[in-house]
């Protein structure tokens, strides 16, 4: 029986992750996200009610077009964890196949919350919540399990599918993180275990595997020192304080709130994409806010919690969206004069985020922390770790599945390259057990 993986998405660049395996006459199919960037180069265009087609025509979602002439039935549609880049699609593409969506509770009410605001198609296929440690049959040869691994945002697992011809692992994305405060570290034994009864391939995340200088990526205890060192006294002042951080990124959140309730200020968590995915955490248990913790999404409530800030500083923080500087996100507003918070000379603004590599990015973070300064703020801007494996981590997973085959993903052709390098230093050889994919090619392995 021949196992072909089939780059429909993820393959030239970081995000619009869609990676489709085939197995005789049954697919699964792992994420349908966006990119990113594209939509920031289209950031007025409401991509709810746009047609899946013309999405795929400006490269903000994969190009699934090309299922068409793939030869089985999707039986499965099965999702990592609940970063747009990864479920961001699911309502534009999902309902093109008769197959259940299956993920963890938290990334399964993302999609739920994505499902929910879709304008333009109607929405049919069923849910099935799997946690992680979790297995479930998807067809006679095939079986899904969920391997708990950590990332930035909570409940992501590395899916392995079993089957007769070995498992397939799909990671994308992980790191390994031993001190995180709202998940557990990664199942080291599992992976090692996978690797014991057989890996044929394994489909890797590279976003870091480029940069020779990150052999290791620190776990978020360092980013919670890192936090609590640089609020502890300017909260005890009566200065501003800004945080901004990814709105996804609860462990880097709960680090915040739980500096924010040994001081005396109360916590605003500000922005749409903070109320939607901090809301539903809190709801599922996941994140614990203090009790006067204020989540406002709306124009109108950010506005007056604002206000309210502004005239009594000392006593919040304010935690925003905007870390890359999008111009219509909270703190560009707001270092843009066009909010009802004003930046004053002496103000902290914290940036718990790094800036995502793509010239827009930086030239939209440049024009925010200059205008920030020129208010008179002081800006920290290294208080954060990644959520990406470092080239250790890599090594180090390589050895866990020793997989026959490799197949770097999520990246552009220098980090997938790297990839390849490093691999290579363990052993594999492109062209031969590692394999390079484009977007729209497949890998074949025939009896394996």
């Amino acid at each position: 029986m021949s196992v072909e993986v089939i780059a429909v998405g993820g393959y030239e660049e970081i995000g619009k992750n869609m990676t489709a395996i085939k197995i005789g006459g049954d697919i699964v199919i792992f994420d349908m996200g966006i990119n990113l960037d594209r939509l920031h180069i289209h950031e007025d265009t409401n991509i709810e009610k746009m047609h899946s087609l013309d999405l795929i025509e400006r490269g903000v979602i994969p190009n699934d077009t090309l299922m068409k002439d793939v030869n089985g039935k999707v039986r499965a549609i099965v999702f990592t964890h609940g970063h747009l880049d990864h479920i961001g699609a699911v309502a534009k593409l999902a309902h093109r196949y008769e197959a259940p969506i299956i993920a963890t509770p938290y990334t399964m009410a993302l999609i739920e919350k994505t499902i929910k605001g879709e304008k333009k198609f109607k929405f049919k296929n069923p849910l099935k919540v799997l946690n992680s440690g979790e297995k479930c049959q998807i067809s006679q040869d095939i079986t899904l399990e969920f391997v708990r691994t950590t990332h930035s945002i909570p409940q992501a697992v590395t899916p392995a599918l079993h089957t007769s011809e070995g498992i397939i692992v799909y990671s994308n994305d992980f790191k390994f993180d031993n001190h995180q405060t709202l998940s557990l570290p990664p199942d080291y034994q599992r992976f090692r275990e996978l690797g014991e009864k057989g890996v044929l391939a394994a489909i890797i995340d590279t976003t870091r595997a480029a940069e020779h200088d990150q052999v290791k990526t620190h776990s978020e205890k360092i980013a919670r020192i890192i936090l609590k060192d640089i609020m502890e006294e300017p909260l005890k002042g009566d200065n501003g304080v800004i945080v901004t951080t990814f709105a996804s990124h609860l462990e880097r959140i709960q680090a915040i709130s739980n500096i924010a309730n040994e001081s005396n200020r109360k916590l605003l968590l500000l922005g749409r994409s903070m109320e939607r995915y901090c809301t539903l955490a809190e709801k599922l248990g996941i994140l614990e806010l203090p009790d006067n913790t204020g989540v406002y999404g709306g124009s109108k409530a950010i506005n007056r919690a604002l206000a309210r800030a502004d005239e009594n500083r000392s006593e919040y923080i304010l935690v925003t969206t905007g870390h890359q500087g999008e111009p219509d996100a909270l703190l560009p507003r707001i270092a843009n004069n066009k909010t009802m918070f004003n930046v004053k000379p002496g103000d902290y603004v914290v940036i718990s985020a790094p800036v995502i590599p793509s010239p827009l990015n930086r030239a939209n973070r440049n024009t925010m922390e200059r205008r920030l300064k020129s208010s008179g703020a002081r800006i920290f801007t290294n208080a954060h770790v990644s959520g990406h494996a470092g080239r250790e981590d890599h090594r180090e997973f390589i050895r866990m599945l020793n997989a026959k085959h490799l197949i770097p993903t999520h990246g552009n052709l220098e980090m997938l390259t790297a990839y390849t390098e490093l691999a290579e230093e363990e052993g594999y050889k492109l062209g031969n057990n590692i394999h390079i994919l484009r977007n729209g090619q497949a890998q074949v392995f025939n009896g394996e």
